[in-house]
């Protein structure tokens, strides 16, 4: 039943009893974000938060990518005006909060590449089951900018500051099995058991104490929204700052220049 949903530009709702799956819907630039994915993304997790039709959630991509990160036009904008990153501020705090605030279980499919806010996001999920053949990880500073928009809070809780600081300092992706090793990731499975996965782990939270299993997932998060809280208002700041350098500025124009040529 789809009929009582929020629709939305570059995001597709549905249900499955109570449960309500958010899928990231622009299969065809990998599910990017652009301003209509990031404001409407934001307003998504709001629904879900207060939505008494549902009682986990499962965050996907619609076709081959959970998420590729930013799009490349929205970036260059930045360059073009520095001033609109001050939107993109106020709106990625408000992504990133209401997604911890969400009392429900929520649960990463990641279906394929997650990359950058993508995998930020696929992270601050409270578990996550990822297809084996695909890989995570926050190339901020390939692009020349900071990871400021949440990599700099969710990593080092789940994998420690020294891993974290490799990974974000270099940018490096890691295949879904080496980061389920390592505790990035709860689970990497074959993609044609995917689903089948992530719809049993549902089905066992949807058959369980509904009070206590939200209470102890919003007891836990305590810690993790005060350090949000601390975090992202200096890394988004630090990755405004890195919008206007030469860095930046060549990583993007070398990206756009090899997209029109494919």
């Amino acid at each position: 039943m789809t009929d009582d949903l929020p629709r939305f530009e570059a995001l597709s709702l549905d249900r499955r009893g109570r449960l309500l799956r958010i899928t990231l819907n622009r299969p065809e630039v990998l599910n990017a974000f652009n301003q209509a994915m990031h404001e409407g993304l934001a307003e998504a997790f709001e629904f879900a938060a207060a939505d008494p039709g549902s009682d986990v959630i499962v965050l996907t991509g619609a076709g081959r990518a959970f998420s590729a990160g930013g799009d490349l036009d929205r970036m260059q904008s930045f360059i073009d005006d520095p001033q609109l990153f001050e939107g993109e501020v106020a709106t990625a705090r408000r992504l990133i909060l209401a997604l911890l605030d969400i009392e429900k279980p929520v649960i990463a499919r990641v279906n394929g590449a997650a990359v950058g806010l993508g995998a930020t996001l696929a992270l601050m999920c409270d578990v996550i089951f990822a297809d084996e053949d695909a890989k995570i990880g926050d190339p901020h500073v390939k692009v020349g900018l900071v990871a400021g928009d949440g990599g700099a809070v969710i990593w080092p809780q789940l994998v420690g500051f020294a891993r974290a600081k490799e990974y974000l300092m270099t940018g490096r992706l890691i295949p879904a099995r080496e980061a389920a090793a390592m505790g990035l990731i709860n689970h990497a499975v074959p993609g044609a058991a995917l689903d089948e996965a992530v719809d049993a782990f549902c089905d066992e939270l949807l058959g369980g104490a509904r009070e206590a299993i939200r209470w102890t997932k919003a007891t836990i998060n305590i810690e993790l929204k005060r350090i949000a809280n601390d975090l992202l208002e200096p890394g988004l700041a630090y990755e405004w700052q890195s919008v206007s350098t030469e860095a930046h500025r060549k990583a993007i124009a070398a990206l756009r220049a090899g997209d029109k040529k494919t």
